[in-house]
């Protein structure tokens, strides 16, 4: 299939996203109001400007809706706070469902807050995080039951595992084994940035630098054993400017992508690159189609500032000069 048939496609797929969502708080601060604290004489972070966006979690659901997946929705966990009223309209925004979101006082919600300098337009300031570790048993069994109850109305499950604190976040050892058992269903697509090693039985996508943490962790030296360890499906391994490794049990093969010159900003390439492959896999059922629409998407994005989203227009545009 082409890049317009499968586009075509999109708009019957119901998609749910699974796992951390969090909220990116844009801050652009001017260093010439930084005047010390009369109570303390701490110099002052002087933000002049804030934008939100839904991230992690968030970032995968953005670009389903913009390449025009027919129904979108998450399913994490928020604090009841400020900030989870800030994401959930950010995602409202996007059209996308918001509904198995689950609201808990005891986490706060995942927000990374980026300070910008307004003078050079450069984030130079230690990021402030809102994070947990160890989501609470109550918590954790609400949102496996949730899964459970939500995931016949999808057609497919996307995950995002991107807590790096040491007990993770969403997704807990209870929720994985929910993932293996739907699985079996369903075709369910993780990315995680810390624990791919502990999935079993679906698609796994990391990174190079993520695959190459896991094989150290589990203590094999290919991503063959990888793949066999996890009982994987497939691994879907991203390389960046060289491509995608695919590992299925008939083996290692590459699909390669097209150069893009000066990328402005690679954050949430992967994200997007997941968004389309994921899609394109459930459509054509091929690894390799699924892989080089996936590149296609993610050529796209790497052209925007912060985490962009691919339309279908800048697709078939794209696809075209390819």
């Amino acid at each position: 299939m082409n890049a317009g048939e499968i586009l075509a496609a999109f708009p019957k797929l119901r998609v749910l996203v699974v796992g951390d969502v969090c909220l990116d708080r844009w801050c652009r601060y001017d260093p010439r109001l930084s005047e010390p604290s009369r109570e303390t004489g701490i110099p002052r972070t002087a933000v002049v400007s804030a934008e939100v966006t839904a991230g992690a979690a968030g970032t995968i659901a953005n670009n389903l809706a913009a390449l025009g997946a027919g129904r979108v929705a998450v399913l994490g966990v928020i604090g009841d706070d400020g900030h989870g009223e800030e994401l959930t309209r950010a995602l409202a925004r996007n059209n996308i469902g918001t509904e198995l979101l689950l609201r808990s006082p005891m986490v706060p919600t995942f927000t990374y807050t980026k300070l910008i300098n307004v003078a050079t337009g450069v984030e130079d300031l230690p990021r402030i995080d809102f994070v947990y570790d160890n989501l609470p048993a109550r918590v954790d069994d609400e949102l496996v039951d949730s899964l459970r109850r939500a995931w016949p109305e999808f057609d497919l499950v996307l995950v995002s595992d991107q807590a790096e604190t040491p007990g993770g976040g969403a997704v807990t050892a209870n929720l994985r084994r929910m993932l293996t058992s739907l699985g079996e269903e369903r075709l369910v697509w993780v990315d995680s940035r810390k624990r791919p090693e502990l999935f079993r039985g679906i698609i796994l996508k990391p990174n190079r630098d993520e695959a190459q943490e896991a094989l150290e962790r589990v203590g094999v030296k290919d991503y063959g054993a990888l793949r066999k360890h996890t009982e994987a499906n497939l691994l879907v391994i991203t390389h960046g400017p060289e491509g995608v490794l695919l590992v299925d049990h008939a083996g290692e093969s590459w699909v390669r992508t097209r150069p893009v010159e000066n990328p402005v900003d690679i954050c949430g390439a992967g994200d997007s690159f997941s968004a389309g492959a994921a899609m394109a896999l459930q459509v054509t059922g091929s690894n390799v189609d699924a892989a080089k629409f996936g590149n296609l998407v993610a050529s796209i994005t790497i052209m925007k500032p912060g985490t962009g989203v691919a339309t279908p227009a800048e697709v078939l545009t794209a696809a075209a000069t390819t």
